[in-house]
């Protein structure tokens, strides 16, 4: 990324749609860190959040299934192929725009996913930490509440989709805009 564009704050979709990738392969989170910094001599801080597909069942459940050869947990997100992307890279230019970042990186699997399977990558580069935390957080909050994914739990022979969540409109609204709408919607506000 030029320093020219840097000094701008002015990151165009196209652009951003560079620092996505959505796909069901699984990521190296050293050599996607590795990229992100290369050749940028003004990198003082890295950021990076790896979220993981984690057990849903209450343990005893989890045990009884397993126990009875049961089916393993399964997490299957889906997507809509091009508008996903493309809402995650209209986050990312939001994000440039508010925080004073170096690089950006976000990858998000889709597909049939296991229990402590990597789901998603967040990274930011930035010459402070500070500046590189925020990005990271607002990047996350709102990928929770903007980018279109659907989410299956499968179990036990049982199936069901997940309904997003308060908490996470929430989390996205303290940053302003369609989430902090959607959360007044939603309180009658």
């Amino acid at each position: 990324m030029s320093d020219d564009l840097r000094a701008q704050r002015c990151l165009s979709l196209e652009t951003a749609l560079g620092f996505v990738r959505v796909g069901p392969e699984d990521f190296d989170l050293s050599a996607e860190v590795g990229a992100l910094r290369a050749d940028d001599d003004g990198v003082g801080a890295i950021v990076s959040f790896v979220g993981t597909v984690r057990e849903w069942r209450q343990q005893q459940d989890a045990e009884v299934v397993a126990g009875a050869g049961g089916q393993p947990s399964i997490m299957e997100l889906e997507h809509y192929p091009g508008m996903t992307e493309r809402s995650i890279a209209e986050i990312i230019v939001q994000a440039w725009q508010r925080f004073d970042v170096r690089g950006v990186r976000v990858i998000h699997r889709v597909g049939p996913l296991h229990v402590r399977d990597q789901i998603v990558l967040v990274a930011v580069t930035s010459a402070h930490r500070g500046q590189a935390f925020q990005c990271a957080e607002f990047l996350m909050d709102w990928l929770k509440t903007q980018a279109p994914f659907w989410k299956k739990e499968s179990s036990g022979g049982e199936s069901r989709w997940v309904d997003a969540r308060t908490a996470d409109d929430e989390a996205a609204a303290r940053w302003g805009g369609l989430a902090a709408n959607r959360v007044n919607a939603r309180n009658g506000g």
